[in-house]
């Protein structure tokens, strides 16, 4: 079994694994074409992003220090 790590599977979905961002990688079928839905910048999310409710990492991260975009 070349990935004996159980959560090699969940990982490998995220775009920067173990950055903290829930974003989820870009491929064909998911491409990061969706735009933010807090502050609108475009190309940020995918689709699954999207189905998730996510805002861009930016967003995301002024949430976390308490400020409001």
């Amino acid at each position: 079994m070349p990935y004996e790590d159980d959560d090699y599977e969940d990982r490998i979905q995220f775009a920067d694994p173990g950055s903290g961002s829930a974003l989820r990688a870009a491929s064909k079928s998911n491409p990061r074409n969706r735009p933010c839905p807090r502050c609108g910048r475009k190309n940020v999310l995918t689709p699954l992003d999207v189905a998730h409710h996510y805002v861009c990492d930016h967003c995301a991260n002024a949430a976390e220090r308490g400020l409001d975009y």
